[in-house]
């Protein structure tokens, strides 16, 4: 484990449970006010990414104007290989489990892989699993969207994930998702998946964020609310109340 990963981990031991915030870099206009605000909330890490961001160039301008006035640490959450920066602190190397095209399973990996390298990128080896459809993510990525209701694949491609050697695994709903994955299916993934488990997607309010927490969630990724919410600010906090109380 390298710096981020040991930061992170020192995040759970002072809180339990944290909190990433999601900024897609094709939503935000002050995308880097957002950063300086989420991390006075008490958000642990800032990825950056997006399942349809495509520009590079731009990508690499966001992420060094979101370093220059923060602290903590800016992870890349690729779509694709166009979403590497060389500026970024960490990225979350993910490989699509249950996609139906292998480009998104091993594909991009290997194609990013030497640019991971170059520029010195620390990955965090995660295996990425969607649940539900009708999602960016989902389409973008030719997954076989999991249901909700059936926990039991949840637990094989998780369990598949750490026999892969993935410190990392994250459950997502999708950006925008009208569900958010479900308690029960946390809390039987955490039965037996003794890595660091993410949950992402539908994440509205204090109460949603609690209750996946308390099922097993370490680490809850906030984006949409961010974008859409007028009164963001204030529910993210308590986000941050709920999920640390």
């Amino acid at each position: 484990m390298s710096r981020v990963e040991n930061y992170i981990n020192d995040e759970l031991k002072r809180h339990k449970k944290i909190c990433f915030a999601l900024l897609d870099s094709e939503n935000f206009e002050d995308i880097a006010g957002v950063a300086k605000k989420v991390e006075s909330l008490g958000a642990s890490a800032i990825l950056v990414g997006g399942s349809s961001a495509i520009d590079q160039l731009d990508l690499d301008k966001l992420v060094i104007s979101i370093k220059s006035i923060i602290s903590i640490p800016v992870i890349l959450f690729p779509g694709n290989v166009t979403g590497v920066s060389p500026n970024a602190d960490a990225i979350l190397f993910t490989s699509l489990l249950n996609s139906e095209d292998p480009y998104f399973i091993s594909g991009a990996q290997a194609l990013g892989a030497l640019l991971v390298k170059k520029y010195n990128i620390e990955p965090l080896p995660t295996g990425y699993i969607i649940i539900g459809d009708n999602t960016t993510a989902w389409f973008i990525g030719r997954a076989k969207g999991i249901p909700f209701e059936k926990s039991n694949i949840a637990v094989m491609y998780s369990l598949a994930a750490q026999y892969l050697g993935m410190r990392f695994v994250y459950l997502e709903a999708g950006s925008g998702a009208k569900k958010n994955v479900s308690a029960e299916m946390i809390s039987n993934v955490r039965k037996y998946y003794d890595g660091l488990l993410i949950v992402g997607g539908g994440i509205k309010n204090s109460s949603i964020a609690k209750e996946l927490a308390e099922a097993g969630a370490d680490i809850l990724v906030v984006g949409t609310l961010l974008e859409r919410d007028p009164d963001w600010e204030k529910k993210f906090n308590d986000i941050i109340l709920a999920i640390r109380s």
